[in-house]
């Protein structure tokens, strides 16, 4: 059972969450024509009266873009500020998840973009971890990440997440935890949700953007890290039997953070991760506001 905060924003206005519904006509939940976003935040583990709100900045910007998609502008500014409102109404008290939705609200039948209402939500709830921490199995998916010539991939469109969804159920039905994607060409793409790193001879691999994988806030983030780190970041097409003998394999994401991979199919992977753990560990610090270098990555909001 998901504990949800108690407060939302729903058709211009806070309100109880209870009190956010839509109609079964509502034309977003006939045709996916909606986009959504995800971001993070926890109580400051130092400071008792604040929140902290991961690249907030980072997140509105790319659910406007999102929105854009969708025919609706949507100004990042006025996501960032409605979100802001939403936390102080809510005062979390523990590690929390935060869903924006952007969708076509209008009650009609024809599937369209144009001539049409659109309107835009925040709910969150608590949120712990998402994949266990000390490692997940994944198998290889025989559904194919969707191209971007067909959907618009660098957005989060929520009828897209129709193939995460199948991909996700068979890994599961088979054993598995997680599901890995290729794309049409046949090369690694990303997990159900996930960005996908791997690591070989102490360089740390990831698919690029043109592999039609989402552009993952916690996945750029990874590599600015690591490159910050002194760790070599490499970005290139993948091929699937680079992750049975990989070094490491982690998945990133922001429900995910960073999840390591101990098993692809029947292909155990080391329990040695010192890269992963090195990333994980920087992470963890900057979310935390512990690190004065990426401070700028960190929105504090006061309660």
């Amino acid at each position: 059972m998901h504990t949800f905060l108690p407060i939302a924003y729903f058709e211009n206005q806070f309100v109880p969450f209870e009190e956010a519904r839509i109609s079964i006509a509502t034309h977003a939940l006939h045709y996916g024509t909606a986009a959504f976003g995800g971001l993070r935040g926890i109580p400051d583990p130092q400071k008792s009266d604040q929140i902290l709100l991961f690249r907030l900045d980072c997140h509105c910007k790319r659910l406007s873009n999102s929105a854009k998609y969708l025919n609706y502008d949507l100004p990042a500014d006025k996501i960032q500020q409605i979100i802001i409102d939403f936390v102080k109404k809510n005062k979390p008290n523990k590690s929390f998840y935060i869903r924006p939705f952007v969708y076509t609200s209008d009650l009609g039948i024809a599937p369209r973009l144009h001539n049409i209402e659109k309107n835009f939500f925040v709910y969150g709830l608590e949120l712990g971890d998402y994949l266990s921490p000390d490692g997940i199995t994944c198998r290889i998916s025989s559904w194919h990440r969707q191209e971007d010539r067909s959907l618009p991939l660098r957005g989060k469109i929520s009828g897209a997440y129709i193939t995460s969804s199948l991909a996700k159920t068979e890994a599961v039905e088979a054993g598995f935890d997680e599901a890995i994607l290729l794309n049409s060409q046949g090369k690694v793409c990303e997990a159900s949700g996930m960005n996908i790193f791997l690591v070989r001879d102490g360089k740390l691999i990831t698919p690029g953007f043109d592999q039609d994988i989402l552009e993952g806030i916690t996945r750029g983030s990874i590599i600015t890290i690591a490159k910050g780190l002194g760790i070599e970041v490499i970005e290139r097409p993948v091929d699937k039997t680079e992750l049975l003998i990989a070094d490491e394999v982690f998945l990133s994401g922001t429900a995910a953070k960073i999840t390591p991979v101990k098993r692809v199919e029947n292909y155990h992977l080391s329990s040695e991760r010192p890269i992963t753990e090195k990333l994980k560990h920087k992470l963890t610090e900057i979310t935390e506001n512990k690190d004065s270098e990426y401070q700028d990555w960190v929105y504090v909001i006061p309660v």
